[in-house]
């Protein structure tokens, strides 16, 4: 069942990419309330697992991927349209590779995702399910303003109007709050994985 909500979530994005490109403002508009659902649903993924026993080192990549898949296409979507700078969907695109292909190194040595973290403060960032949750509350919630922004202008032109400096702001501090979250949470994935790597190298040459 987790993973069924997980292939839903999959789908629902390409919905949102074909809406967030069409003229009719309305249309665009139900990209708000399809980009609450992906992310309220990576929530609910998990609740199902937990609570239902349904966690697997399959479900646990599975989830993560799509993760990843959703944050990329959504960041290009938006730069492609011109709501947000390139620099931001080059970042994570970056973090993501990164951390994926480290990710998987430590698959092929039978570590998960998450228990691959040593260090206290890794742990925190990385694996800690505060943590996990803050950066996918505030990444939905900034892609949920941008596409916002995106049909309200042509939705309720007197309220933009009016309203259209504080909502700008308040959007631009959300996105910039993930990127800074990006890489906060990117960085003990990689510090560590170096450090881990140098280690069985000096280890190596000094048998």
């Amino acid at each position: 069942m987790a993973n069924l909500v997980t292939l839903t979530r999959f789908l629902l994005l390409f919905v949102v990419v074909f809406l967030s490109y069409q003229s009719d403002v309305l249309l665009r508009f139900f990209c708000l309330p399809l980009v609450i659902i992906v992310f309220i649903g990576d929530a609910i993924d998990g609740y199902i697992a937990r609570k239902y026993n349904e966690t697997s080192d399959f479900g646990a990549v599975f989830d993560i991927a799509i993760d990843r898949v959703v944050e990329n296409v959504l960041w290009l979507v938006l730069a492609d349209l011109d709501l947000v700078p390139v620099w931001i969907a080059i970042v994570f695109i970056t973090r993501g590779f990164l951390v994926d292909s480290i990710r998987s190194r430590a698959g092929s040595q039978g570590k998960t995702p998450f228990a691959m973290m040593q260090s206290p403060v890794g742990k925190w960032l990385v694996a800690g399910r505060f943590m996990r949750s803050l950066y996918g509350a505030v990444k939905g919630v900034a892609f949920s303003m941008v596409f916002l922004i995106h049909a309200l202008p042509g939705l309720l032109p007197m309220f933009w109007q009016r309203w259209h400096d504080p909502l700008k702001m308040i959007t631009a501090l959300l996105v910039y709050l993930a990127v800074l979250l990006c890489i906060v949470r990117g960085v003990p994935v990689i510090a560590e994985f170096y450090l881990a790597e140098m280690g069985k190298e000096h280890t190596l040459k000094h048998r």
